[in-house]
């Protein structure tokens, strides 16, 4: 309606212009007007459409949520990764009764699994704000901040020609699992296609790229899709090199996850719960590659600013199924948690789904799921709290897979048999597990 109208009016504009030499030109002046107003009221329509099929989904992933998450500001950091036992919300749960548990079924499919031996860990909860964090090194500079009015703490890497951050991990195995988060402010359409972080493993412990070395480069462009580029280097010859399609604009913008697994050769990334790498010959042999290393370049110096925070390490990743079976008994740090709270995140649904496998082939395994917690908060409330991460974990297995609840039992030790020294970040984070012991 809006278009005819404004056809009309227009088209007796360029008539009242037909007596003189300009006729024509107001004919085709009328003419582009109207497909101009077309066009903005298909633009109005698509967003109204849009709005509501985003409403839609929001009622079905999150009930009784009318909105989406807001993209990432400054001032909006989202709720903190496990980062001890004090409290904290979140939409996800493990509870199939509770709200969001729509949101872990959405992804019972992710297949990531973490390494169930912890190498390193840092969320700098030992590091004073305005340092550089005691357990990394680089060239250039950095420092921890906060941001907004969370307390978690975060790197600041800083953009630059070969500036390295190196965590302090110990040499790295054959098989292994690397996590982590990250956040940034300042990103818009004008952030340029080089603007990337990139994630080396080398042979050089030092601030080279090395002779050997494999690199996966995220891109944080806003006005195109640039993907993922993967790259692999032996004996400082060049042996693959590749850029995965994946538009990743959105996911950038709102504190990604960061999953890799290397096993032996294969090489696997995934951002939240999207696996987007998977090359199965990629990693080089004949260095050991012992060096994880952190690049970033292409940001806007003082506009667009990057942080890195929750790095863990943790050798293994493989196959928790055979072990549950020939040893009937698996320990994994690896099912996360909301703070505080008994709602598991969506990138622990990898080693569920592996325990549902193993409980499906096995028809007369019953299981016993125990929870554990580091010291954070009182010996009753991490009792408590214990108990119910056990619980969520069963009510996944139940709710998602369909295992009979028959077959389960929970329980809860708090902190009562530590792994780790729970007075430093890595041992609080060997201390929060989950076992599954055959019954």
């Amino acid at each position: 309606m809006k278009t005819s109208f404004v056809s009309k009016i227009l088209l007796v504009f360029a008539m009242a212009f037909s007596m003189n030499g300009n006729a024509q030109f107001f004919k085709k002046l009328a003419k582009k007007a109207e497909k101009a107003a077309e066009r903005t009221v298909e633009r109005r329509v698509e967003n109204e459409t849009s709005k509501k099929t985003d409403q839609a989904l929001d009622s079905i992933l999150e009930p009784g949520s009318g909105k989406k998450q807001s993209p990432n500001t400054q001032g909006n950091t989202g709720n903190p990764p496990n980062s001890g036992n004090d409290s904290g919300q979140s939409p996800n749960t493990g509870n199939p009764d509770a709200s969001g548990a729509k949101t872990i079924q959405v992804y019972s499919k992710f297949d990531y699994v973490p390494g169930d031996k912890l190498m390193f860990y840092d969320d700098f909860a030992y590091d004073f704000v305005g340092d550089f964090p005691s357990k990394w090194n680089t060239n250039g500079g950095g420092e921890i901040v906060t941001l907004g009015d969370s307390p978690e703490k975060w790197l600041e890497l800083i953009s630059g020609y070969r500036m390295y951050y190196i965590p302090d991990v110990p040499q790295l195995p054959e098989e292994y699992t690397i996590e982590f988060d990250l956040m940034n402010v300042g990103l818009d359409n004008k952030t340029s296609s080089n603007a990337k972080l990139r994630i080396e493993l080398s042979n050089d412990d030092k601030f080279k790229e090395g002779s050997y070395f494999v690199y996966s480069s995220i891109s944080f462009c806003q006005y195109s899709p640039i993907g993922i580029t993967m790259e692999s280097r032996v004996d400082n010859k060049r042996d693959i090199y590749s850029t995965v399609k994946a538009d990743l604009r959105d996911e950038v913008l709102n504190r990604p996850h960061i999953s890799i697994a290397v096993n032996k050769q294969r090489f696997r990334l995934w951002v939240n719960e999207e696996k987007h790498i998977d090359i199965p010959r990629i990693v080089p042999t004949g260095a050991a590659l012992t060096t994880l290393k952190f690049h970033m370049n292409g940001f806007r110096d003082g506009i667009e600013r990057l942080f890195i925070g929750n790095l863990k390490i943790a050798e293994g990743g493989v196959d928790l199924r055979r072990k549950l079976i020939s040893e009937g008994k698996v320990s994994t740090n690896g099912i996360l948690f909301d703070s505080g709270s008994a709602n598991i995140q969506p990138q622990s649904m990898g080693i569920i789904r592996q325990i549902s496998q193993v409980l499906m082939q096995e028809a007369s395994m019953n299981l016993k799921i125990v929870g554990h917690t580091d010291s954070d908060g009182s010996n009753e409330s991490n009792l408590s709290l214990s108990q119910k991460r056990a619980e969520a974990v069963k009510s996944a297995l139940v709710s998602i897979y369909g295992i009979s609840a028959d077959r389960l039992s929970s329980e809860g030790k708090g902190e009562s048999e530590p792994l780790g020294d729970n007075s430093t970040t890595d041992g609080k984070a060997q201390n929060r597990r989950v076992e599954f012991i055959k019954q």
